[in-house]
């Protein structure tokens, strides 16, 4: 009966305070509702008196307070004002102010900015005119700065010499002796070969075969240029028909390959062999006068070189990626096939194969 009795105690208890705390909630809220509700009266008092105040000439800023500074309120908008643009700030006033801050800050800049700028603008003005133009006013500017063009490149590749052309001190030919070193200037370039400025009273020929061993020469602007100064040994001359050859390898080249001595013996033509008398398949025997990176260049006795490719030698094949200077050597005795004769480009191709459509050797066979 005891524990009954104080359970039933324990839950009036709770309902107490349960009771209590609602009450207590509700009381906080009425309270907060009321305090709320005084300041948002007190407000509307506050701003309606201002706005009296305003109109009156008082010094009362708005809702906060008494001005501290003791000036004026700013009227944004009044009855008497006529305007149609109510509510809308003044452009001319806006406008004013960022023109003066725009001219301060372009009198601000620098002179050489400023002069930056004028010539961008103008150029620019230029470009968007000549957009407009014609077509066939455009097409007539276009061609004539296409011949200013052609003209100034043309002046451009002109290399000064020393000595004028009609110089009369300049060195005759027959006193020029083969084998001579002299200085030189490259005055312009072909596709065989470049023409070089030596002090004579002609150019002379630097041949693209005699521009370099190293590599193979296709055209001789990839290793000159107009104007150039460059050392050349004189190979041989002619007074009479006015030439001069000239070449650029060295000296160990020149006596391997016996570019000077072919020269300076005079060989009688007629004691060569023409094209005309070699014919394909013929047989004949021949010396390796220059090695290249595609073959090498055989003295048959004939008016020119034949010409041999390093895959129609017999020993091609035999090193895999080896140099035809590895088989193939300045000064060999080689035995050689015609291949081709072109009478046009005075050429001979030789091969160091046996054709096989020609017959076998000759047997003869002796009856005793």
């Amino acid at each position: 009966m005891a524990a009954s009795s104080l359970y039933s105690t324990a839950i009036a208890a709770s309902f107490v305070l349960l009771f209590i705390l609602r009450h207590d909630a509700y009381a906080f809220q009425s309270a907060a509702s009321t305090i709320l509700n005084q300041r948002r009266y007190a407000a509307l008092d506050v701003s309606s008196t201002s706005i009296r105040s305003a109109t009156d000439g008082d010094t009362i800023d708005s809702m906060f307070g008494p001005r501290l500074d003791g000036e004026d309120d700013e009227v944004l908008y009044s009855d008497d004002d006529d305007s149609d643009d109510w509510g809308a700030p003044s452009l001319v006033a806006s406008a004013e102010p960022k023109k003066e801050k725009a001219m301060s800050r372009w009198g601000s800049l620098n002179p050489k900015i400023k002069a930056r700028i004028v010539k961008e603008a103008q150029e620019r003005a230029i470009r968007n005119k000549k957009r407009r133009e014609p077509a066939e006013e455009k097409k007539r500017r276009l061609y004539s700065q296409y011949r200013e063009m052609q003209k100034k490149s043309k002046f451009d590749k002109y290399v000064t010499r020393e000595k004028p052309t009609h110089d009369k001190t300049r060195t005759k030919l027959a006193d020029l002796n083969p084998g001579e070193t002299v200085p030189g200037r490259v005055i312009s370039l072909t596709s065989f070969g470049a023409y070089v400025d030596i002090g004579s009273e002609v150019d002379g020929l630097l041949h693209v075969s005699q521009i370099s061993r190293d590599e193979f020469v296709d055209h001789p602007r990839k290793f000159l240029a107009p104007g150039d100064d460059v050392e050349v040994r004189i190979v041989r001359m002619d007074p009479g028909a006015k030439k001069l050859q000239l070449t650029m390898l060295p000296e160990e080249v020149l006596h391997e390959e016996n570019v000077l001595n072919k020269h300076m013996i005079d060989e009688d033509e007629d004691d060569r062999i023409q094209l005309d008398e070699i014919e394909v398949d013929d047989e004949l025997w021949g010396e390796i006068r220059r090695v290249t990176d595609y073959g090498a260049y055989i003295e048959l006795g004939a008016v020119v070189r034949g010409f041999m490719h390093f895959m129609d030698h017999p020993l091609f094949g035999e090193v895999k990626g080896a140099h035809p200077k590895e088989f193939m050597r300045v000064g060999d005795r080689v035995r050689v096939w015609v291949l081709d004769v072109d009478s046009t480009q005075q050429r001979i191709k030789l091969t160091a194969n046996r054709p096989s459509g020609l017959p076998g050797p000759r047997r003869e066979v002796k009856w005793i």
